[in-house]
């Protein structure tokens, strides 16, 4: 004990020792001085030395303890710890001047002396921190109580130890004011101390229980070693060092332990799971007849003056009557406040009748062997049965039976948790009505006298809802069929279940052929309709375990499980029959508004594959229903793994395009447009090609689909008719007025991003003169409205813009487009050209339609003119101009500048040719031209 107050007891032991070995320390050193003081010390003087200024080390220690404390802490009791340090500090201050009356000067304590005075000054800091620590009241009448029962604690204290002990001494100081004053006040302050110390064990508040048990105990020591010293027996033969200075000694050390002491992480004032607290009860009786006590303790007093004959003293009598009178006003604030409570009790127990006999939920206790003990009225509301009848039926018979199970593990799962952290629980299950229908019905559970107090509410309408709700999310609002989610995860279940990775499992995607057409003719009702029907037939198709679906617009799924056989050939013709029955089904009329409508069906099949997830068996079945489509459509494909291949191939295509076209790997080429009859160059025909930075020269009908498909044929087209006329403007400022001639598509001139005016102010910008530019028009595709094609090529022509129908003759939609739009120029399809000298048949078919061009006054081109023979037969039937590798190949702008210099070509002489040549070998291309693909 040699560590300044600073060090306190919270640093005596190491601070990673737990709360049991700074305890363990504590009752060592405490134990320690005790066994010295029983011993004598070894001798007089330090005995003196450690009864002394031990004592006023061990008081410092507890004042600076209780200092820092109230320093470090924030809470409401922060006054109080500062009191009990003012109090210890006081203590040690009075032991000092002892010790230095009997140490230092060697002589005994003047009675009174300043260590008189200081100790005098320890009870009153102490007694206002206890009140500090009581549990505040929460009115005025439990204040006066609290007052009153420390006085009645206080009164009966003093009333017996003035009969013992007080009034002896008292007499015996004779008339000496001081030493009588001095004699009295000691007992008098520790009656009031012990009186705060019963009040507060009583009163005192739950926070920091443990720092406020440690200090009462320290508290309450060192008022009983008060009260040893001031009895006869003790006063005469007390010396410094004795054992009772062990007592000072550790009530100071547990008032210094008090605020430091190991707490609990968990709430120490909630019992732990399982146990319950049995001194609570006992506690709170104890409170209750603490007035009582007192009174009995008083009436002790004065029984004891009557038996031993004494006279009664005054002041006996005095301080019985104030305990009596406290005691009769308490009584009468108890019976108000009695009365008060017991009528707020009677008010609240209407109040809650009220609403539970009103509320619309019905409130259930059942008994612990699940017996209703209770039932409200609502009951004959929700659920159809009087609440009579119900009270004495068990639970467990009202409930579904496919929902006891679950419920009875529930609540005993709730009735095995811990209050504290679940007070309820919430359940739903099934519920006997009166008439027999089982309702939905939700609970809200919590505990009640070793039961459960259920609160009930009818949920049927709520579960129906989810349940329709449910439904709608997972199918198609018009046909009812599952939609792509819930195929989707349908899918799923069947490569991830039982049979995972089960090789027979197959998934058709089923696309209805002319759909869009039975909208546009009988309109979207008429669509639905047939949608209606063609989903009742797919339904009824596929078996009762497989799965229909409708994943959008005109498309449909199914999901054929496996069967688990093996045989991956035999399953396939199954899947095939099955794919084939179901084009039959839906290719087969439909009774729409009284009238038949047709439609086919285009399939695409898909087997799973070890490891293979939803998302990758539903994108083959995809692809292979597109490549029915476009095989001619009405078809039944199996997936192939090239088709995932190709389409690799055409998305990186894509991609490389759209980065080709803003690195501008696109180079103009024009050919030539030769008169069949003189060779001169009329005009030329500007055309794409791209050179990819891998090398590739790709031909037009490759790049220009995959474009399309890309949504870059906007982007394309305009850079090609910009790069065109400005080409085009600057030939003519160098004396090279052709015409050029720039290939459109139907599409792209009805485009919003290419407005009929951006082409005027392109040939105004580059002064391209009238009749300059001829725009050919791709085959047009028949979701186009010819009246707005019409419109836009009008107001082209008044531009003064040339129309050519290009690739005529191979379309269906040829002769409709040439009856209806306005043209200038008929260019004939490569098919037909390359066919007309060995071909009869096409040499009638080319010879009719150039009639018809003469016959409109319309100018032709021939386009694939590439031998002699070629020329003489188009020339022969009224052809006037033609292009292809017979004349010349593309040409850069160099090469087509000295071409145009030159100004024609030669022109086959006249012959007679038959119309048929068997012996003629098929047309060659030049060694510049390129491999010949199909029309787009």
């Amino acid at each position: 004990m040699t560590a300044p107050g600073a060090v306190a007891i919270r640093d005596a032991v190491p601070r990673g020792c737990t709360g049991s070995a700074r305890q363990l320390a504590l009752a060592l050193i405490c134990a320690g001085y005790g066994v010295g003081a029983a011993l004598g010390w070894g001798s007089p003087r330090l005995a003196l030395i450690m009864g002394d200024f031990g004592l006023s080390l061990a008081a410092l220690i507890a004042a600076v303890s209780c200092l820092l404390y109230a320093r470090a802490t924030t809470c409401r009791f922060r006054p109080a710890w500062l009191l009990f340090a003012l109090s210890s500090a006081m203590a040690s201050a009075g032991n000092a001047v002892w010790g230095w009356y009997e140490v230092v000067l060697g002589r005994e304590v003047p009675s009174p002396s300043v260590a008189d005075l200081f100790f005098l000054c320890f009870a009153p800091p102490a007694i206002v921190g206890l009140l500090v620590l009581a549990k505040r009241p929460v009115s005025k009448a439990g204040w006066v109580c609290l007052g009153l029962d420390a006085w009645l604690i206080g009164g009966s204290l003093l009333t017996l130890s003035w009969s013992l002990a007080l009034a002896h001494t008292a007499h015996a100081q004779g008339e000496s004011v001081a030493p009588a004053a001095l004699a009295l006040a000691y007992p008098l302050l520790d009656i009031v101390l012990v009186s705060m110390v019963l009040a507060l064990h009583f009163r005192r508040s739950s926070v920091n229980r443990t720092a406020v048990n440690t200090a009462i105990a320290g508290l309450a020591l060192t008022v009983l070693c008060d009260a040893l010293f001031i009895s006869p027996l003790l006063r005469e033969s007390y010396r410094s060092g004795q054992l009772l200075d062990a007592g000072w000694f550790a009530g100071s050390l547990l008032l210094a332990y008090a605020p430091w002491g190991e707490r609990r992480m968990s709430d120490p004032a909630r019992p732990p799971r399982g146990i319950r607290h049995p001194g609570r009860p006992i506690t709170s009786s104890l409170s209750a007849l603490t007035p009582y006590l007192a009174a009995a303790v008083c009436t002790l007093g004065i029984l004891y003056n009557v038996i031993e004959g004494r006279r009664v003293d005054r002041v006996v009598v005095l301080t019985g009557c104030t305990v009596v009178l406290a005691l009769v006003v308490r009584q009468g604030i108890m019976l108000l406040d009695n009365i008060a409570l017991t009528n707020e009790l009677a008010h609240k127990e209407n109040h809650f009748r009220s609403l539970v006999q009103g509320s619309s939920d019905v409130i259930m206790i059942a008994a612990p062997s699940g017996v209703l003990r209770y039932v409200s009225p609502a009951a004959a509301g929700v659920y159809g049965r009087d609440a009579e009848e119900l009270v004495g039926s068990e639970l467990a018979t009202l409930i579904h039976p496919d929902d006891l199970g679950r419920v009875v593990h529930e609540l005993r799962r709730f009735m095995a948790a811990d209050p504290a952290r679940e007070p309820t629980t919430r359940m739903e299950c099934r519920f006997r009505s009166g008439s027999g229908d089982w309702l939905n019905v939700e609970s809200t559970v919590s505990r009640h006298q070793g039961g459960l107090i259920l609160n009930s509410r009818d949920v049927t309408e709520r579960v129906r809802l989810q349940a329709q709700l449910q439904h709608n999310a997972e199918h198609d609002p018009l046909t009812d069929l599952p939609n792509r989610a819930l195929f989707t995860e349908r899918v799923r279940g069947a490569l991830t279940g039982r049979r995972a990775g089960d090789e027979d499992t197959a998934v058709l995607f089923i696309d209805l052929d002319g759909f869009k057409g039975v909208n546009d003719r009988l309109g979207h009702q008429a669509g639905d309709e047939l949608l209606i029907q063609a989903a009742r037939r797919l339904a009824e198709s596929v078996r009762a375990g497989d799965t229909a679906a409708r994943l959008g617009g005109d498309e449909f799924a199914a999901l054929i499980v496996g069967d688990g056989s093996g045989d991956r050939a035999a399953r396939e013709c199954q899947v095939q029959e099955i794919a084939d029955r179901l084009r039959l089904m839906l290719s087969q009329p439909y009774r729409i508004d009284g009238g038949e409508v047709r439609v086919a069906a285009s399939i695409g099949v898909a087997f799973a594959e070890p490891a293979m997830s939803p998302t990758d068996l539903m994108r083959n079945a995809d692809l292979a229903m597109y490549r029915a489509k476009a095989a001619g459509k009405d078809r039944v494909v199996m997936y192939a793994p090239q088709m995932q291949a190709e389409v690799v191939r055409r998305t990186e295509l894509a991609a490389r395009l759209r980065s080709a076209l803003h690195e501008g790997e696109f180079a103009l080429l024009h050919q030539p447009v030769v008169s069949l009859a003189t060779g001169r160059i009329e005009a030329v025909s500007a055309q794409a090609r791209w050179r990819s930075a891998q090398g590739i020269l790709f031909t037009p009908a490759e790049f220009l689909r995959v474009s399309e498909e890309g949504d870059r044929s906007a982007e394309l087209g305009r850079r090609l008719l910009e790069e065109a006329v400005g080409q085009a403007a600057e030939r003519g400022r160098l004396g090279h007025r052709t015409t050029v001639s720039v290939r459109l598509s139907a599409r792209l001139l009805l485009d919003r991003s290419l407005p009929l005016g951006s082409i005027e102010a392109l040939l105004t910008r580059h002064g391209l003169p009238s009749g300059a530019l001829v725009i050919e028009l791709a085959d047009s595709d028949p979701r186009i409205s010819f009246d707005e094609l019409e419109q836009r090529l009008t107001t082209l022509r008044r531009m003064g813009v040339r129309i050519a129908l290009d690739g005529f003759g191979s379309g269906y939609a040829a002769i409709n487009a040439l009856r209806r739009l306005p043209v200038d120029v008929l260019k004939l399809d490569r098919g037909l050209v390359e066919g007309v000298v060995e071909s009869a048949r096409l040499h009638k078919i080319t010879s009719g339609l150039l009639r018809i061009a003469g016959d409109l006054g319309l100018q032709s081109v021939a386009d694939g003119v590439d031998v002699p023979e070629q020329v003489l037969a188009l020339r022969a039937m009224g052809c006037t101009h033609g292009q292809g590798m017979a004349f010349s190949g593309p040409l850069d702008e160099y090469r087509l500048r000295r071409a145009l210099v030159r100004g024609e070509y030669p022109v086959p002489a006249a012959i007679t040719l038959p119309v048929l040549t068997s012996g003629i070998p098929p047309a060659r291309n030049g060694s510049n031209s390129e491999t010949r693909v199909p029309p787009t």
